[in-house]
This record gives structure tokens, C-alpha cells and sequence, in this order.
């Protein structure tokens, strides 16, 4: 059976996401704020995941088209795979990043990694192995990795914003598709945060 978890911290300033998740009957499950992968490793224990599906929260407008590519891939060919995602070569903006691994890597992640940023950011202990695991990347159809709609500055936030309230009033399940379309109008729209540079690990 498919669950939604929202795997967030256990600080009193993640309690309206606690709140707002009980009201929409949305599973929850409360952990570390800096060892992200101990958070995940227990929220997908507490469930009996045998597949995890990740998104993060920084990235508001992720499209769930995106995210059903990811992970017919790798069910259509989850023998040949440990690991896949859209962003070992990044092709999708950034903000549609989606991941899918069996537990049991996971668990092998949460064992065995050491270093702060593969505890921090979950999955790098994976990927940054590929002699060890199989790795898998979804790239789209053209490259549209110049954009940036994931949510880490101010700047982020003007452009999502935006985004949104031309978007939402309507068209509520807009797509990646849409958002493209939206930004070929507005081509001021994506210098907005053009000038961000995403962190590297361990920053």
C-alpha cells in the first residue's frame, strides 16, 4: 500500500505542519532536524516502506507527472537499479528533483554513513558510489536545468510566489509544462534568482 509521509523535525516551530497534516489526514513522523537520514531511515521503519519515494519540501511546485516518470522507471526496471532520480544529470529545473531507492539501500546508508553531509542530505552516501550501486537518472526531454524553482533564499521565494499567482487561480494542478510556458512570457521573471548559487555539500 502507497503512504504519504511528511518525515519533518521534531522542533516546536514544525508543529503547524504537524497540525495542518492531521487536519488533511496525512501521515507524519518527527525526528532529527540535522540527521535527515536517521528521520528518514525511522519514518520509513514506523511505515513498513519497502520503496522510497523522496521529494523535499524546498521544492513547492514539484510536478506529480515528474514524480510518476521517476518511479515507473524504476519499477519498470528495478532489477537493474539501486537507485534513480532525474537529477544525476541534470536535465529537469531544479525543484522537480525526485529520488526512488529500496529500503534496504537506505537502511545500508543509515548504517554505514559517517560524514555530516551524507547524514544531512540523505542520500549522497548512494549516488556518490556508483561502483557500488547501480544508479539510474530520468532526464527530460531538453535541457531546462537553468531554472530554478526550488525555495532556499528570498529570491526563490519572489519567483515561486509569483509562479504561483498567475498559475493557481486558473489552473490548481498546473504542470512543469505550464510553468515553462509561463516563464517563456515572462523571461524577466527567472533573473529574479538567476544569480543564487546552489550549495554545494557540505556548505
Amino acid at each position: 500500500m502507497d503512504d504519504i509521509v511528511i518525515a519533518t523535525t521534531v522542533n516546536a516551530s514544525d508543529d503547524p505542519i504537524v497540525k495542518l497534516c492531521e487536519k488533511l489526514q496525512v501521515s507524519t513522523f518527527r525526528g532529527s532536524e540535522h540527521d535527515v537520514l536517521a528521520r528518514y531511515y525511522n519514518a520509513a521503519m514506523e511505515h513498513g516502506a519497502d520503496v522510497v519515494v523522496r521529494v523535499t519540501s524546498d521544492c513547492p511546485v514539484i510536478d506529480p507527472n515528474v514524480v510518476e516518470k521517476v518511479v515507473q522507471f524504476y519499477l519498470a526496471q528495478m532489477s537493474d537499479y539501486d537507485y534513480v532520480s532525474n537529477n544525476l544529470v541534470r536535465t529537469y529545473p531544479r525543484g522537480m528533483d525526485t529520488e526512488i531507492f529500496p529500503f534496504r539501500i537506505l537502511r545500508e546508508a543509515f548504517v554505514e554513513a559517517i560524514d555530516q553531509p551524507e547524514r544531512e542530505h540523505v542520500t549522497p552516501f548512494i549516488y556518490l558510489q556508483p561502483r557500488r550501486y547501480r544508479l539510474g537518472n530520468v532526464a527530460f526531454e531538453k535541457d531546462e536545468s537553468h531554472h530554478r524553482w526550488t525555495v532556499d533564499t528570498p529570491e526563490d521565494f519572489e519567483l515561486i510566489n509569483k509562479i504561483i499567482e498567475a498559475l493557481y487561480p486558473v489552473k490548481k494542478n498546473f504542470k512543469l509544462e505550464d510553468m515553462l510556458e509561463l516563464l517563456e512570457s515572462h523571461p524577466d521573471w527567472s533573473n529574479i534568482n538567476a544569480h543564487i548559487k546552489q550549495k554545494a555539500l557540505g556548505e
